[in-house]
């Protein structure tokens, strides 16, 4: 090959690299960690729950609940006491709860857990007792973690009154008692899923692993699905392959999109949103996007409060000069279901 072909081979692949660079990042915004906008199917927590006994409660225990005599008769029993079946165990000093806990991704036996623990008798509080052995549960009914011990009842400020007394946490207080059966390492291949759908972002994410990979090794299924074959390299090793993967810096695409909570007058706004030329007459008040102001007279002297933006306005103005003229959060809220009702709102409208 000659000087020149060299040099045109050498402009093409730079026009390349330069064009694989503009569909990553087609606009300057602020990147994120793929393992903050993704997850990896199959990675993920598993809930527990299981029925136990609080004991050792000052006389703010179940008064007389069915459910709690039933099972201190049974736990007397297991224990070798002599109780008859029939004869009702009733104590203030011991409460029915619903035990909770989350089981991480990867948990191993003898790892601690937090757990929660919920009254569902009429205990007034739960402060003070003492969680009995509990066996949880997960969705397939196997036991995978015993909870026990001592609750803890959080205080407000002044450590002198409990927020909610008939919920209590045990801090590492359930031991796994059963492994989750996953051979991650020896995947051949893996999902990863986005936290919000987007086809560009879900694009964008296709094109930067093959490119720190080094090959065609990603592909997008859909807008929130990619599809990852694990490189001949890393067989045996996918853990270091997410590690590196999980540390590339994606920027995330959304469409536009603007929040309104009416209730506390909180307006959140997303990027590249706009408003089309459009006036806006309510109240005593009037606003005009991207038009001159008109005589006034007739119809207008009425209006005592007028307003003028200009035509590239964007939602953060509109809402700028709504709040300079005093409009409340159930006015603004009836303007933006008014401008979506128009088509004059480039975005998605939602209530909370």
């Amino acid at each position: 090959m000659n000087t020149g072909s060299r040099h045109i081979a050498d402009i093409a692949a730079f026009a390349a690299i330069l064009l694989g660079a503009a569909l990553a990042f087609p606009a300057p915004a602020q990147a994120a960690r793929l393992k903050d906008v993704a997850v990896v199917k199959g990675v993920r927590e598993n809930i527990l729950i299981g029925y136990g006994i609080v004991v050792g409660l000052k006389g703010t225990g179940d008064s007389n609940s069915a459910v709690t005599g039933q099972s201190l008769t049974r736990l007397f029993t297991k224990l070798g006491l002599d109780v008859a079946q029939d004869a009702g165990v009733n104590s203030k000093n011991a409460a029915a709860v619903i035990v909770t806990a989350k089981l991480p991704p990867f948990a191993r036996v003898g790892n601690k857990i937090d757990v929660t623990v919920s009254s569902i008798g009429d205990a007034t509080s739960l402060e003070g007792g003492t969680l009995l052995v509990t066996p949880l549960r997960a969705g397939d009914q196997n036991v995978y973690a015993v909870a026990q011990g001592a609750l803890t009842i959080g205080s407000v400020a002044d450590g002198t009154t409990t927020n909610f007394p008939t919920v209590g946490r045990v801090v590492s207080g359930a031991t796994i008692e059963k492994d989750l059966e996953l051979n991650f390492a020896g995947k051949k291949s893996f999902r990863l899923s986005l936290h919000n759908p987007d086809f560009t972002t879900s694009a964008r994410v296709v094109t930067l692993i093959n490119a720190e990979l080094g090959g065609q090794f990603a592909t997008a299924r859909d807008s929130a699905t990619i599809d990852v074959v694990v490189p001949f390299s890393y067989e045996g090793n996918s853990v270091e392959l997410l590690a590196r993967l999980e540390n590339v810096n994606v920027v995330v695409d959304s469409g536009a999109r603007v929040v309104l909570n009416e209730r506390t007058g909180t307006v959140i706004m997303g990027e590249n949103i706009t408003v089309s030329p459009v006036a806006i007459a309510h109240g005593d008040l009037a606003i005009e996007v991207g038009k001159q102001q008109a005589q006034e007279g007739g119809a207008r002297a009425k209006i005592e409060r007028v307003m003028e933006i200009k035509k590239t306005t964007n939602v953060s103005d509109l809402v700028r000069a709504l709040n300079t003229m005093g409009v409340r959060p159930k006015d603004m809220t009836s303007i933006f279901q008014a401008l979506r009702e128009a088509g004059a709102l480039q975005a998605e409208l939602e209530f909370m």
